[in-house]
């Protein structure tokens, strides 16, 4: 086994650092040395997006880098969307529109959802539904998800709705 390493990298604001083997994947890291559970370890692969997290602002699957990889970064994972014990306004939409049952791939597909709003924030549905298929989800055939990420760009302007957690 090689030498544990020391990372350091800003989750959710706050600056964190742990030591870990150096092939230690960031979800691991994030869930067993932060315990930040949110991000879900599904495939283990990249294929389902359960694990997507924002890695210095862009969506990135946490099961396909290395904690290592991410020393320095600013992390985003699924905890840090609600500030002061309010949900932000793209979890809210999920609320209201009923965009999760199982809740498995929730935290991917908020992470991802909101990604692609910063890159598109006046999406048309067949943009969201490209969009969130690259989040696999089994329970709500996706219907929910689309109408709450539509919700979400529709008050993408305001200004108490943050572009960025």
């Amino acid at each position: 086994m090689s030498e544990p390493v020391t990372v350091r990298f800003k989750v959710n604001g706050t600056a964190r650092e742990g030591r870990c083997e150096p092939r230690k994947l960031l979800v691991d890291f994030l869930r067993e040395d932060l315990g930040l559970t949110g991000t879900h370890a599904g495939c283990e692969h990249g294929i389902c997006g359960a694990c997507t997290v924002i890695v210095n602002g862009e969506a990135a699957r946490s099961c396909l880098m290395l904690a290592v990889q991410a020393d320095g970064a600013e992390i985003t994972t699924v905890e840090g969307l609600a500030t002061d014990g309010k949900l932000h306004p793209l979890q809210e939409a999920f609320r209201e529109h009923h965009g999760l049952q199982c809740g498995f791939c929730t935290p991917g597909m908020l992470m991802t959802a909101l990604d692609f709003l910063r890159v598109n924030p006046d999406p048309t549905e067949a943009e969201i539904r490209e969009a969130v298929s690259a989040v696999l989800c089994r329970c709500t055939g996706y219907q929910g998800i689309v109408r709450a990420v539509e919700a979400a760009a529709t008050g993408w302007a305001a200004p108490n709705w943050p572009r960025s957690p």
